[in-house]
């Protein structure tokens, strides 16, 4: 890609320069300085309010799951207002769960009908949130479950890959391939053209967050093929940053470990930690037990301190609103970084 006279995305702004050159060495710049970004977990487990893996942990069907996209309306996710809000708080970007491991698309997908278009929704979440991040100069990242799927038939199984990839149906999920019929690779090709679809049809993207590093951790991780899909996305835009939690082959722009940093020497370090404690999708149970002010600032220094961003989730209600919980408290750790900067920089 001859990048001499390309765009350079609105939230690289003030890096044009470097872009012009070497477009992933100005992303990772840019990500370096960014310290600070919101993580949106919602999906189809909010509308429960019982935690992101409810059906996992639950052991809900995946037939009967499913019903939950007749009530997926998203009424008051309002994009430009959760870009607003993050730009206000003093983040830089922000990270939605694009599928979780429910695999329930809040894009419009040519791979599979389970997805927000499809619902009474119709809408797709991630071309309003990308639209409304461009205009405010924010990052967008796209959480992205790889090494875990619940519904897909050929995604990674309990016998080959421990026993928290798939749910511990009794009897057995008849939906899912078992034994010779069961083929990662449909999986693999599944997974590669949805971060085609995501990379090529959704504007400049910050960076691809994949999760469920677990499964993959517990065999062969090359089965997973990782390093072509990390080729793949890095064709489709050259400063896309790939991350895979604590990181699977080395090979990632950035490491992405939950609540702690972990040791990558030479790598930018970005910790993710959420609101409330124990869950990252809504939990109706957390209400009134989620971080306060001086949490979130002592998490924030903390991160700071270990020379890593902070990515801060939070869950939204069933219908797409923020968590008043925590835009109140968000906004005042936000007035206190314009008041006082950033502890510890």
């Amino acid at each position: 890609m001859d990048t001499r006279q390309a765009h350079v995305p609105g939230y690289l702004a003030g890096y044009e320069a470097l872009y012009r050159e070497d477009p992933r060495a100005a992303a990772l710049r840019w990500f370096r300085e960014a310290r600070y970004g919101l993580f949106l977990h919602y999906g189809l487990y909010s509308l429960l309010g019982r935690h992101e893996w409810v059906q996992f942990r639950e052991q809900i069907p995946v037939a009967e799951y499913a019903k939950l996209a007749g009530r997926f309306q998203a009424d008051h996710f309002d994009a430009d207002a959760i870009a607003a809000f993050a730009a206000d708080c003093g983040m830089r970007y922000v990270n939605l769960t694009t599928r979780h491991h429910d695999s329930f698309c809040l894009f419009a997908t040519r791979q599979t009908p389970f997805q927000s278009s499809n619902t009474p929704a119709g809408r797709d979440l991630v071309a309003e949130l990308a639209r409304a991040c461009e205009r405010h100069g924010l990052g967008f990242f796209l959480y992205y479950s790889h090494g875990r799927d619940w519904r897909h038939p050929h995604a990674p199984n309990n016998d080959e890959w421990g026993g928290q990839a798939r749910p511990k149906y009794d009897p057995p999920e008849p939906s899912y391939a078992y034994g010779p019929a069961h083929d990662l690779q449909r999986y693999l090709d599944f997974m590669s053209a949805q971060i085609t679809e995501l990379l090529t049809g959704y504007g400049p993207i910050a960076g691809i967050w994949l999760d469920g590093i677990a499964v993959p951790r517990s065999g062969d991780p090359a089965k997973f093929r990782c390093q072509e899909l990390y080729d793949l996305i890095h064709r489709l835009q050259p400063q896309v940053l790939v991350s895979y939690k604590q990181g699977l082959l080395g090979t990632e722009d950035f490491v992405a470990p939950e609540h702690r940093a972990v040791s990558a020497p030479g790598k930018p370090g970005e910790i993710c930690t959420t609101m409330c404690p124990g869950a990252w999708g809504y939990l109706r149970d957390g209400t009134g037990k989620h971080k306060s002010a001086e949490d979130v600032w002592a998490t924030l220094r903390a991160a700071r301190q270990q020379g890593c961003n902070l990515l801060l989730n939070s869950g939204p209600l069933p219908d797409g609103s923020l968590d008043p919980e925590d835009t109140a408290v968000l906004r005042q750790v936000g007035a206190r970084l314009r008041a006082e900067g950033f502890p510890d920089d």
